[in-house]
């Protein structure tokens, strides 16, 4: 028996990179299908080289549902900056997840070079709204303050198709040679290049996991009332609401609300938590 980590899940097959540096093409032991256990990417498991099979899922970390992975320390949110323009909404959506699991986030602008100046000054205006780290990129850059995020971490890239994520890995380590795509003109979106997640080693040390892009994220057994927590400018607001139990909406004296009329609390921000409360409450209807 032996340990290593799931790299690459598709089609019911995982390939498990041990700790000699070895890729095993695997299937999961039945007991696992019966326990509803199924490996994911970043997976630390134990598994037969002979029989080809995993006989053990390792405890996790983390745990990401959209993109499936396991095991992440931060969250690298991909948006570019035109072609298609940054959605906003999605990287709330996305960090809300990252907030959830208790992992870092960062926020990753690319095309800059695409853009004028007054674009590249609006985006960087509306970014700052965030309260995480964020870094610009262009394509044929070095990308050095990427490079030293990324060095001895495991990392997530995720956001829409199109926004250059394959493209952006590769800049960092041309070996990748991924898959890249154009942005549709008739969609306005990228095409999905990225065929199923993969763990990939970078030279520098640390691991990065390129998964196919998506436009929708949700997270699981997540209450309404929990959602405030999850915006870090609200949650150091917490307990100076009149009312404990406030939902930040309607309620006076309340002091996220007041923090949002001094822009302490970025606007943009703020109507992302409202549309999602709204979300989580309609969920909760329905149950």
């Amino acid at each position: 028996m032996l340990e290593g980590i799931v790299v690459r899940a598709s089609g019911g097959f995982f390939a498990v990179r041990d700790d000699r540096g070895e890729v095993t093409l695997c299937r999961a032991r039945g007991k696992l299908k019966k326990e509803k256990l199924a490996p994911l990417v970043g997976d630390r498991v134990s598994f037969s080289p002979r029989e080809k099979v995993i006989e053990k899922i390792h405890p996790r970390r983390t745990c990401l549902l959209r993109p499936p992975v396991a095991n992440v320390d931060q969250v690298v949110v991909v948006l570019s900056i035109c072609n298609p323009p940054p959605d906003w909404f999605l990287a709330t959506r996305l960090l809300v997840q990252v907030e959830q699991q208790g992992m870092e986030g960062i926020i990753c602008i690319t095309k800059i070079d695409l853009a004028d100046a007054e674009m590249l000054a609006e985006t960087r205006q509306v970014v700052k709204a965030f309260p995480y780290r964020h870094l610009f990129t262009a394509k044929g850059r070095e990308n050095r303050e990427l490079k030293a995020a990324l060095k001895d971490r495991c990392s997530v890239f995720a956001g829409p198709s199109g926004v250059g994520k394959s493209t952006l890995l590769n800049s960092l380590q041309p070996d990748f040679d991924l898959e890249t795509g154009e942005v549709s003109p008739r969609l306005g979106r990228g095409r999905h290049t990225t065929r199923a997640a993969m763990l990939l080693p970078l030279k520098e040390g640390g691991l990065v996991v390129d998964t196919p892009g998506f436009t929708r994220l949700w997270v699981e057994k997540l209450e309404a009332a929990e959602l405030s927590a999850l915006f870090p400018e609200m949650a150091s607001l917490a307990g100076k609401c009149a009312f404990r139990n406030c939902t930040h909406r309607r309620e006076p004296d309340c002091a996220v609300r007041e923090a949002v009329a001094q822009e302490v609390v970025h606007p943009l921000r703020y109507q992302h938590y409202l549309l999602l409360y709204e979300e989580l409450e309609e969920q909760e209807k329905k149950r």
